[in-house]
């Protein structure tokens, strides 16, 4: 019988010794940043070889400098690169792999790319295109979700025609509504609507977005509901009929549509809840013969009453907070799922233990619209402790491109429940640093010290209230800048010395004022940065 062309399909074809599945020999990663650091550690402890790719922007980019092997794909845009199905094939083939892993983002949920691995005898670790289709698509997977009795979002079924058909949708379902990308996700595509006269700006702005972020303009509608919550049911599937899911995690804390902190569990969540939202994200996915990783996304309104909002057919980026509190590593179960493997466990034998908080370092300045920060990092620190995971894919000296999300990389922190866990999230943030560039740590920090977070009373548009009703910070602060440790220094020491010498420090100066030794004291006193020895 000839062996099947789908690599995973070939993978459960393929028995090794003592019954167990041969796993694969090595495996493409088509992505960059963090999220290409962390499949490639993943393959590195399975003792699976790997190779990535990387454009002009990303030659010196960590997950290049880590892997064994790197293959150029193109110029700094993505659509010339990591976009580009045909470049990510010819370094697969020309790798000699047999897997590609796709991260997030970039072609991860392209049923397109997931042909293309098939068409060329390579398994794709994800969903099967046609599931992909039947469930990655926005308005595909609202249609099956209704079919099988699972509430959505009031909204529009196909993709919009234009903005006439819109305004009549918009019009019958009732200001305000949310314009979404059908091939969107982490809020890009999106608009929030409040009346008629922004429609078709609105319209306008989201399709453009839409089709430069995934070449799909089509939009789609949603009835914009008040104060819900966002949280999303991670399941997992293999190609036997076995699925599971692993718990929920809250993602209300977002800027713009854009989540900034996840944690596992909500902490609206009760036993009950969690069983009925569990059951209806597999029942959905196995109508849609979804396999592998994947999550599907609800909104839940202040009754708990959860509607289906969208699945991502793909890891997620918080990822993270489930592997904490369930012990799992889903990348390692992502790649042998797609190797033909049956899950090594049951729904009975998932146990959440204890919290684990996750928040997103960007590269951004909070000072100038949260406008991303490109440059070289002259100096990065990444926290540790007790309960502490930093998933990250950049380093000192290490150039941040302006041409891709400026996403650095994810603080985690478990705790035994959310209190230790928000106490150890806090102090690791407090040890984190990257010199030369802005970021968002001074956000973070308000965040996790703000009542209503600490209390657990969020929702999907808290964020954007709450930054527009506290005052933003004047300047950069000492370790989150673009001045050097010197300039710092220099900074630092003559506030000290005018605060402590007031007048008569100017008409006497002290001889020891300008002591570098002591000027360096007073810095490490103040800056949270160790000083530099030469």
């Amino acid at each position: 019988m000839p062996e099947p062309r789908h690599g995973a399909a070939r993978g459960r074809a393929r028995i090794a010794a003592f019954g167990a599945v041969e796993m694969f020999k090595k495996v493409l990663i088509a992505n960059r940043g963090e999220i290409a650091v962390r499949v490639l550690r993943a393959l590195r402890e399975m003792k699976i070889a790997s190779a990535v790719v990387f454009s002009e922007a990303d030659r010196a980019a960590l997950h290049v400098r880590l892997a064994s092997e790197a293959y150029a794909i193109g110029p700094s845009a993505s659509r010339e690169s990591y976009l580009s199905i045909d470049r990510i094939i010819a370094a697969a083939k020309k790798s000699r792999c047999d897997a590609i892993h796709p991260g997030y983002g970039f072609l991860s949920e392209n049923a397109a790319f997931a042909r293309a691995c098939k068409a060329a005898g390579i398994a794709f670790i994800g969903p099967a295109p046609e599931a992909m289709e039947r469930l990655g698509s926005k308005t595909a997977a609202r249609q099956l979700a209704r079919e099988v009795g699972v509430a959505t979002v009031p909204g529009t079924l196909e993709p919009l025609a234009g903005v006439d058909e819109a305004a009549a949708a918009a019009k019958n379902a009732g200001y305000p509504i949310v314009l979404k990308a059908v091939a969107g996700g982490g809020g890009k595509g999106m608009r929030r609507v409040e009346r008629e006269g922004d429609l078709h700006a609105a319209f306008r702005d989201a399709c453009s977005e839409a089709q430069n972020a995934f070449g799909d303009g089509r939009l789609y509608l949603e009835k914009y509901l008040y104060r819900p919550r966002h949280i999303e049911i991670q399941i997992l599937g293999d190609e036997h009929g076995n699925m599971v899911y692993l718990g929920e995690r809250e993602c209300s804390v977002q800027r713009r549509h854009q989540k900034v902190i996840e944690e596992a569990p909500s902490p609206i969540m009760t036993a009950a809840l969690r069983r009925a939202m569990g059951e209806a994200a597999m029942k959905l996915a196995q109508a849609g013969g979804y396999t592998n990783a994947g999550t599907m996304e609800f909104l839940v309104d202040d009754r708990r009453n959860f509607y289906f909002l969208e699945m991502n057919t793909r890891l997620q980026v918080e990822h993270p907070v489930t592997e904490m509190v369930t012990s799992l590593d889903l990348v390692k179960l992502q790649i042998g799922v797609a190797a033909g493997e049956r899950l090594p466990f049951a729904q009975k034998d998932v146990v959440l233990r204890g919290h684990a908080i996750e928040c997103r370092l960007y590269a951004e300045d909070p000072n100038n619209n949260f406008l991303p920060s490109p440059g070289t990092i002259r100096e990065y620190h990444a926290p540790s402790g007790p309960g502490v995971r930093v998933d990250d894919g950049v380093y000192s000296g290490w150039t941040v491109p302006g041409e891709y999300d400026p996403m650095l990389g994810k603080l985690i922190a478990w705790g035994s429940d959310r209190a230790e866990a928000i106490a150890r999230l806090r102090g690791a943030i407090g040890e984190t640093w990257a010199m030369g560039i802005r970021t968002n740590l001074g956000l973070l920090e308000k965040i996790l010290a703000e009542p209503d977070f600490v209390g657990g009373e969020i929702y999907t548009r808290w964020l954007d209230d709450f930054l527009g009703s506290v005052e933003q910070p004047a300047g950069p602060s000492c370790r989150d800048s673009k001045l050097s440790i010197e300039e710092q220094a220099a900074i630092t020491a003559a506030a000290l010395w005018h605060g402590t010498n007031g007048q008569q420090a100017a008409d006497q100066p002290s001889s020891n004022a300008g002591s570098r030794w002591k000027i360096e004291g007073r810095l490490q006193q103040l800056n949270r940065e160790p000083r530099r020895v030469p």
